[in-house]
């Protein structure tokens, strides 16, 4: 068994080591972000909004997440403090420290002042990802680990998330919006320390020829084909209905479970997709980032319909655990051909572009699946979601994904030869 795990182990290196343990800890405390969410939705709920609305609501917090290129321009072209990462590492870590604080604190939670503290607090944390993904982009690129490092940084997301799904679930249950935003916060500061002993940034190089030399990298990039071919692809993947404030008022209203039971099925879930990350950890070594995205279009349709016998407590565990197992390995299978695609000397700013697409294509999909919902019940919505999903495959053709990979690659084997 150890010599199995040493094959399989992508990380040789002791700085590759280093690297995988940073991005699991920064990434599993923005997975606990999500920890006031159902609380949320359910409080929401018993206002009286419908599940548009509520899903409404989430692509209002969730705004700061597509304007990431922007945080990467600005960390690219602005250096704070001297250094383009790690001096807004530690702004935005407390700022979204601050503004899960203020929520854990005030006495009640209007619609507006939770959706404005909410979005503060996913401003600091989009921020932090961006400058995460910078770092695994630049370094696990040359060394392609691109595939490995996102393995690690989804598998913590989702130990997170097995947290998130049981105290998420306790936490809706008794309607205690303080004490879940009071546990959420904890973690922006885990990041904050994080960053002041593990991010090593190299002070940057102040004046105009940097400026120049930057501007130019991003004119170049802007004119490659193949980034806005990924980024529509891209979007159009997540774009396809799918259920996530639904699911929750399906769940609730038509199967009568808990709100504890669903965070339960949540937990199910998530531990599904950490055995998901590292199933996808070697596979991105070993075989064909095309194959990878063919078979993943087909498992995605398979495993959404599995949805049309989402009837009882037993069906909704053994859909949910293997739903989240596949969603895993077809989502790190997107993200690795983002990554993949990335133009040099700019990887930070347009992997930050690529996932602003992504999120922007998951938010879409949510209002629309939740519109559905309302509109025509759960059943349709499955159907068209997995129809939707299906009509990925004829796309995959419009994207090079052979030469994008060979490209990534040539960019390994030179980084060998100059070693």
């Amino acid at each position: 068994m150890p010599s199995l795990f040493a094959r399989l182990n992508p990380f040789k290196t002791p700085d590759s080591q280093r690297l995988a343990v940073l991005f699991a800890i920064v990434y599993f405390s923005q997975g606990m972000w999500y920890l006031p969410n159902q609380p949320i939705t359910i409080v929401l709920k018993e206002r009286g909004l419908s599940a548009g609305q509520v899903a409404t609501f989430f692509s209002i917090t969730t705004l700061p997440w597509l304007i990431k290129p922007l945080y990467g321009l600005l960390s690219d072209f602005v250096p704070l403090w001297g250094y383009r990462r790690k001096s807004y590492f530690l702004l935005t870590t407390a700022l979204a420290a601050l503004a899960g604080a203020t929520l854990a604190t005030v006495a009640g939670h209007g619609y507006w002042s939770l959706a404005v503290f909410f979005t503060i607090m996913g401003l600091g944390l989009a921020f932090t990802d961006v400058l995460t993904d910078a770092l695994m982009v630049e370094a696990g690129k040359p060394r392609g680990l691109t595939g490995a490092f996102q393995s690690v940084q989804w598998a913590a997301i989702y130990c997170a998330t097995m947290l998130v799904g049981i105290a998420g679930g306790y936490m809706a249950e008794h309607r205690d919006l303080h004490s879940a935003f009071a546990m959420a916060t904890v973690f922006p500061l885990v990041s904050l320390v994080m960053a002041l002993v593990f991010v090593h940034d190299v002070r940057a190089r102040n004046g105009r020829e940097a400026f120049r030399e930057t501007l130019a990298a991003i004119r170049e990039a802007v004119r490659e084909r193949d980034v806005w071919i990924v980024a529509g692809f891209i979007f159009f993947w997540t774009f396809s209905p799918s259920f996530g404030p639904a699911l929750l008022y399906y769940q609730t209203d038509q199967l009568k479970f808990s709100q504890q039971f669903i965070g339960l099925l949540g937990t199910f879930g998530a531990a599904a997709s950490v055995l998901g990350a590292f199933i996808y950890a070697p596979l991105s070594r070993r075989v064909s980032l095309k194959w990878l995205i063919v078979a993943a279009i087909g498992v995605g349709v398979l495993s959404t319909l599995m949805y049309l016998f989402y009837r009882d407590t037993k069906s909704a565990v053994v859909i949910d655990t293997v739903y989240g197992c596949v969603a895993m390995i077809t989502q790190l299978a997107f993200l690795d051909l983002a990554a993949k695609a990335c133009p040099r000397r700019v990887e930070a700013t347009f992997f930050a572009l690529l996932m602003s697409v992504y999120n922007g294509g998951a938010q879409g999909s949510q209002i629309i699946g939740g519109y559905l919902y309302d509109g025509y019940g759960y059943t349709a919505l499955v159907l068209i979601s997995a129809v939707a999903t299906a009509l990925a495959w004829f796309l995959v053709p419009l994207v090079n994904i052979d030469r994008i990979e060979a490209t990534a690659r040539a960019a390994t084997d030179e980084v060998i030869i100059v070693a």
